[in-house]
């Protein structure tokens, strides 16, 4: 019997998910049992409920294209992350949690903000950033923790700059996106959390550029949308809360577990080095191995769908596990190795299909900046601390790492 096995829900002989890792960086190992002799299994979420948990490759992306799957979290039976996640996605909806036409509507208004060219243009500011940062490291000294010092605070900085939200205002929204994606948080802390988020904090944003537009994203929302009655308030408040919390929650993990990536593999640290052409590759790379939506797409059948040997009926959940996917050998040969050399341009960590992220332009520019610059800058980076006793958010929405203490020679 497997260890998954033997982990099973007492009562209904269900296995329990999530799957608790064996190794921070590596997805838990059950997943490639199931992926190899299961790669359709049924599993007992938080809630009691049970879901459709999908492994390979072909079938993720098949599911995450198919019209009859859909991403409306109010549906009956549809599978929450956390207590938090789903109850704020309940009152205020984002384009993320809907389907076509109406996710193509709301995402539209969001395109030409995170254009190719748009991004282009700020790259020079996200150096401007890395460069301030790390020269504050420096001057400091080690060790450092690289995670307080630079991962958080780039893509934090960034989101403020596009939104027009005040820097100072970072710690309160960066502790609420917390309690709201970690499934530990009680209930009653959860919608605290996302009263104070929401209703007050985004609200009263909302409320000033209304008054006083300036030149950011939310103003321009509020100026062409909200005004001529194309969004709601509560819409462009489920819009705002996804930008401030997807906008640096993901990209801050995703840097900071790829530098401990690189940290742990030092001969791929060295070709990086050696070869500053290979930072495309390695951003790749990083955003297949550690793919930080980690707990998989939630998803639901809203028709019978036959996959193969196996029939997911009308009004099961489904979580197509993106995480395990990216791990597969059938996709990418030895996918359980860190391999910066490899072409991992078609891995699904953000996501697949419509719903795929709208920010990704803006997350490969951040980590192509921050990754080359940090290791072109202090390229005998190297970890303070051993990894088992770093502290990773194992029950958060997004996967991550609290601190990294890192030491260099100076």
């Amino acid at each position: 019997m497997s260890e998954f096995a033997a982990a099973s829900c007492p009562f209904s002989g269900m296995r329990e998910y999530p799957i608790k890792r064996a190794n921070p960086l590596d997805p838990a190992p059950e997943l490639a049992e199931l992926r190899a002799d299961e790669p359709f299994a049924k599993v007992r979420l938080w809630t009691g409920q049970d879901a459709w948990l999908v492994t390979r490759y072909d079938d993720v992306r098949k599911l995450l294209t198919d019209p009859r799957v859909s991403a409306d979290n109010t549906l009956p039976n549809f599978p929450g992350a956390t207590p938090g996640m789903l109850a704020v996605r309940t009152k205020y909806p984002s384009f993320i949690t809907m389907d076509v036409p109406e996710h193509t509507q709301f995402r539209r208004m969001l395109t030409g903000e995170f254009a190719v060219k748009k991004i282009e243009a700020l790259k020079p500011r996200i150096q401007q950033v890395v460069d301030e940062r790390i020269d504050a490291i420096l001057a400091k000294g080690p060790p450092s923790d690289i995670v307080r010092d630079l991962t958080l605070a780039l893509p934090i900085t960034m989101i403020c700059d596009l939104l027009g939200v005040p820097y100072e205002d970072q710690d309160f929204f960066h502790a609420k996106a917390d309690l709201i994606t970690d499934s530990r948080t009680p209930p009653d802390v959860s919608s605290k959390a996302i009263q104070e988020l929401c209703d007050v904090y985004i609200a009263g944003l909302i409320e000033k550029k209304n008054q006083h537009p300036t030149d950011d994203l939310l103003s321009r929302l509020v100026v062409n949308q909200l005004r001529p009655g194309h969004l709601t308030p509560i819409q462009l408040i489920g819009i705002a809360r996804l930008l401030l919390i997807a906008g640096h929650d993901t990209s801050a993990h995703t840097m900071s577990l790829g530098i401990l990536a690189l940290l742990e593999n030092p001969e791929q640290k060295r070709a990086l080095i050696d070869d500053p052409t290979l930072i495309n590759s390695t951003v790749e790379e990083i955003l297949r191995y550690v793919d930080v939506t980690h707990n998989g797409r939630r998803r639901i059948a809203t028709a019978d769908i036959e996959m193969g040997d196996h029939v997911i009926r009308k009004g099961e959940g489904i979580i197509a596990h993106n995480a395990a996917a990216n791990r597969d050998s059938d996709v990418f040969p030895d996918a359980d190795k860190f391999r910066i050399h490899r072409d991992a341009r078609h891995h699904i960590a953000f996501g697949y299909g419509v719903h795929q992220c709208l920010g990704q332009p803006l997350a490969r520019a951040e980590l192509q900046i921050v990754i080359g610059t940090l290791f072109r800058r202090i390229p005998s980076l190297a970890l303070a601390a051993p990894v088992s006793s770093l502290e990773f958010k194992e029950t958060s929405f997004v996967y991550g790492v609290e601190r990294i203490p890192v030491t260099w020679e100076s």
